[in-house]
């Protein structure tokens, strides 16, 4: 059987605000008739509106205190990184269980994250980052950082709109007609596409920037107008298809080529994202303070640093005018819907790599590869790495 013997542990998620959980009774199940045990912990899905009994009818055992849950795993499944339990006053990364498994959005490019992810090596925790899974037609299924990026594109139109103080549609009125407002999206990526499509039902006038003619050529296609900005494909375009790290005389001239845009929009969208790397900044203070007064900022790429060199993870404020808004983990907005998809996402991702209820960490598999970040007892992860200096 798949999963025979093992004893997979999940915890409710801590992070502030976070309502998504790691599986729901479907998944839950499908590891149950695998041979796993699976071990809940009493109230983890409550903020995606799963009971406990709905776990425990489809075979997980519920387990009231996280600690002993983590003790008892080998495999740990979550959505976000380990986070510090004030109420242990103790860190998750330390709950986990000496030479067990790890499998989470755990962002270890991300300088807030250094810390943790070298605790799991201290500890000789396996762990893997579902964000580092390549773009490739074998991974689709386990894709979860696609699956989340629909989810917050979407939800950042839909913040921008609730932030702005005016009409986002052409608005005739008894005083004139309203002009619609004007959207710009920085990174055309799944999470970009979707801010544009749910801008333009919205009725906004939208441009947008990528560095990927592809990105651009399906952006065009959702009604955007494109902002030229033409670097060659081989220094833009990555495997998978996703945007490469570019020099910092790169980046110089794209946030030169956005300054004059962004100070005449009204609600300015930031996805741009380098897989496995800290996102790039292209929204400098100097550009925030020529926008106009009224105008608002979500930087969706906040999870792995953000784009705007003023964004504010986790916070929501105002400076010079302008709405600025460092909301972390936008998906969990959308928990029923974003805690199906990641469900199904995290149990292909661990059908992928666990063999006769053994994750095997030395395959020779992109997939395996490019996801790991700790390993026997050493950080392996190239971004994290780099990051780290």
């Amino acid at each position: 059987m798949k999963f025979k013997g093992m004893t997979i542990g999940v915890p409710k998620e801590i992070m502030s605000g976070e309502k998504r959980v790691a599986v729901v009774p479907k998944t839950v199940k499908k590891f149950v008739e695998g041979g796993a045990k699976v071990l809940v912990e009493a109230g983890a899905g409550a903020g995606s509106f799963i009971d406990d009994q709905d776990y425990s009818e489809a075979g997980a055992e519920i387990i009231p205190n996280v600690e002993d849950l983590f003790e008892a795993a080998d495999l740990i499944l979550k959505v976000k990184e380990p986070k510090f339990n004030e109420d242990l006053n103790k860190h998750e990364a330390e709950l986990v269980a000496e030479d067990a498994v790890l499998v989470s959005f755990l962002h270890p490019a991300h300088s807030i994250n250094h810390d943790m992810v070298n605790t799991l090596a201290d500890r000789n925790v396996t762990s893997f980052t579902l964000d580092g899974i390549p773009r490739i037609s074998r991974a689709q299924k386990m894709d979860a950082l696609t699956s989340m990026s629909t989810a917050a594109g979407y939800k950042a139109s839909i913040f921008a709109a609730n932030y702005l103080k005016r009409f986002v549609p052409m608005m005739p009125t008894a005083f004139g007609t309203m002009k619609p407002a004007e959207f710009l999206v920085v990174g055309t990526g799944v999470a970009g596409l979707q801010a544009i499509g749910t801008a333009k039902r919205l009725g906004a006038q939208v441009k947008s920037i990528d560095i990927r003619p592809e990105a651009n050529e399906q952006a065009r296609s959702l009604g955007a107008k494109v902002i030229d900005f033409d670097v060659p494909a081989e220094l833009a375009v990555g495997e998978g298809g996703y945007a490469q790290q570019l020099s910092d005389e790169w980046y110089e001239k794209e946030r030169e080529v956005l300054a004059e845009h962004i100070e005449s929009c009204d609600a300015l969208i930031l996805t741009g994202l380098i897989p496995g790397e800290e996102a790039p900044i292209l929204v400098t203070e100097d550009m925030v303070n020529k926008m106009k007064k009224g105008s608002v900022i979500v930087d969706v790429a906040i999870d792995q640093g953000g784009n705007c060199e003023l964004t504010k993870g986790g916070e929501d404020y105002e400076h010079n005018g302008v709405f600025i808004s460092g909301l972390l983990n936008i998906p969990t907005t959308l928990s029923v819907h974003s805690t199906a998809m990641f469900a199904q996402n995290l149990y292909s991702f661990i059908e992928h790599i666990v063999d006769e209820g053994e994750v095997d960490t030395e395959a020779d598999d992109q997939i395996v590869q490019e996801s790991m970040v700790t390993k026997d007892g050493e950080i392996v992860h190239q971004g994290t790495l780099k990051a780290m200096g």
